[in-house]
Parts: structure tokens; sequence; C-alpha cells
């Protein structure tokens, strides 16, 4: 098996720099590739959805095979980055995870209603991190399934 197959592209977003250098760490552990930003708009930039129209953006962040996120982040909460990606033709069926440091089950009940995969309880664990491959495995073999012919 090739680097290119086993490489998946985990886009992770925390205003908290400690936060996102631990989140960063833990998936490159995991041999992830990680793209870490420190906002939402920054988020919404990376995948090419800072404009509020959702126009065919087909190199954009294309690359991207999940993103976690925090829940509390100044200006674009994680909420609002799941809602915008979630209506997005491009990205929808990318695995979003939603991580807080507090656990108030109201919020967590909304983030999995409107298709959080996930909600974690900061600080991330290990364990936690190894609950994303599933997912990547299943939106992987999505993209093989359309790809085989006959």
């Amino acid at each position: 098996m090739t680097d290119d197959e086993t490489q998946f592209h985990v886009l992770a977003v925390d205003d908290s720099l400690i936060d996102r250098k631990l989140i960063e760490r833990l998936l490159k552990t995991s041999s992830f590739q990680v793209t870490a930003v420190d906002s939402g708009s920054k988020a919404l930039e990376f995948l090419g959805l800072k404009d509020e129209e959702d126009e065919d953006h087909q190199d954009v962040g294309l690359g991207v095979n999940l993103i976690i996120t925090d829940y509390c982040m100044p200006g674009i909460t994680g909420y609002d980055l799941l809602k915008r990606i979630k209506q997005s033709s491009s990205f929808k069926d990318v695995p979003v995870f939603i991580m807080s440091s507090e656990n108030i089950p109201s919020r967590i009940n909304r983030c999995l209603e409107d298709g959080a995969e996930e909600f974690f309880l900061k600080p991330v664990q290990l364990s936690d991190v190894n609950k994303l491959r599933p997912h990547l495995m299943k939106g992987r073999s999505k993209d093989t399934d359309r790809t085989r012919c006959c």
C-alpha cells in the first residue's frame, strides 16, 4: 500500500493554539495529513466556501476527507461551520466532528442532529482520533465504488 492510499487529509479548526497543536499532533501520530486553521472563516476560505453562494469549487480543499472543529470560536462557530459544510454540494458528504470543553447535552444533540458524526469532549484523546478512521474508510469506499466499472 502506498502513502497516497493511507494518507487521509483532515482539516482541524480551533482558535486555541494549544488545542490546535494537540489535535494536530494526535492526527499526525495516526498518520493523517493535517491542515490546521485557527478560525471558522479560515476553514471556509480553505474549502472555497467563503462566499455565501456555494459555487462549483472543483479543486479548492477537495483533498479533505474529514473536518474536526472546535464548537466555541469567535465569529463563525463550529456549529455555523458544520451547517455551511452540510449545505455545500461539494462537501456535504465529508464527515464533520465537533469538539468542545463544555459537556452541554442540548448543544451536543443539536450538532449531531444537524449532521456531525460525533461530538468529542476536550482534551481530545488518541482513542477519540482512532474513532475517525472508520468514517474515513466509509468515504473512501464510496469513492472506490463510483470509479469501479461493471
